[in-house]
């Protein structure tokens, strides 16, 4: 099973074509069409169900696929690090958040920097479930993430808590007097979807279930302009939101008859490697 044959597997899992698969990697369809029927050969599993109409996954192939991404992202963690100790005196690899990144950690990567010339530092941005599998699985050594993982032989502490704060531009606020939680259904409410468990459940049931917001989108930092360019409201953290309530652009509106939940993110790094990560993320 090496690697080529991998990349193959997903690449044909996602596009769900043969030739499509063979254009991305540049080979004849035949070559795509072997490695698999020899892959399948070696695992003693079907996983792909073809025919004229379409190419999916098995149940088998499901399953196989999360492993696959991950034995290639090992061998690319383990190349990066070889190489890492011919040049730097140590490399950590870290895995956060978006928010996470933008609210507490691009500042203090960057003091990390310029203070330690030889060390090596490689950022991951993803969500907090993957980036937890894959500190499970010693490809990353840190976690900055919005869910504790309380598992034997890791370490979970609070890294930094934040304020959940409603606001609004300064141009468009209507609402200077302050909001009670009966006016957000009539609100120009822009939707943000955190996964931050408790937060996320604390905005969801502020409205109805299902309803249907004017305009939603996953990541906190992108929802900023919105709200710059077009107004309407929104909770974000108070150190996202911050620079922004600095230069006036945005306004914190007061919630009047009830409060929003703190924001606790984590650090989170297996014990047995707890030295490999520096004295610049302890508490």
């Amino acid at each position: 099973m090496d690697t080529e044959t991998l990349k193959t597997f997903i690449l044909l899992a996602k596009s769900k074509n043969f030739s499509r698969t063979a254009e991305q990697l540049f080979v004849a369809q035949s070559t795509v069409t072997n490695r698999i029927a020899d892959l399948e050969r070696e695992l003693g599993k079907t996983l792909f169900i073809r025919n004229n109409r379409k190419v999916a996954l098995t149940d088998e192939g499901m399953i196989f696929e999360q492993y696959a991404e991950r034995m290639l992202k090992l061998e690319e963690a383990a190349f990066e690090e070889i190489h890492s100790i011919r040049n730097y005196s140590s490399y950590t690899h870290i895995g956060t958040t978006n928010t996470i990144y933008e609210c507490h950690l691009y500042s203090k990567i960057k003091q990390i920097l310029k203070e330690n010339p030889d060390d090596s530092l490689k950022i991951t941005i993803g969500h907090s479930q993957d980036l937890l599998r894959d500190l499970q699985d010693g490809i990353i050594d840190v976690v900055f993430c919005y869910t504790p993982l309380i598992k034997k032989g890791f370490t979970c502490e609070v890294f930094a808590v934040d304020e959940l704060i409603l606001v609004t531009a300064m141009h468009k606020n209507d609402y200077h007097n302050g909001i009670n939680k009966e006016d957000l259904l009539n609100s120009d409410y822009l939707f943000c979807n955190f996964a931050l468990q408790e937060v996320g459940s604390f905005i969801r049931e502020l409205f109805p279930p299902h309803y249907k917001f004017r305009f939603e989108i996953d990541n906190s930092t992108k929802l900023i302009p919105y709200l710059l360019d077009i107004g309407g409201i929104s909770f974000l953290p108070e150190s996202l939101a911050k620079p922004y309530l600095d230069k006036g652009e945005l306004v914190k509106i007061p919630l009047l008859d009830f409060t929003a939940p703190k924001i606790s993110c984590y650090m989170v790094q297996k014990e047995s490697e707890r030295a490999k990560v520096k004295s610049y993320f302890k508490l």
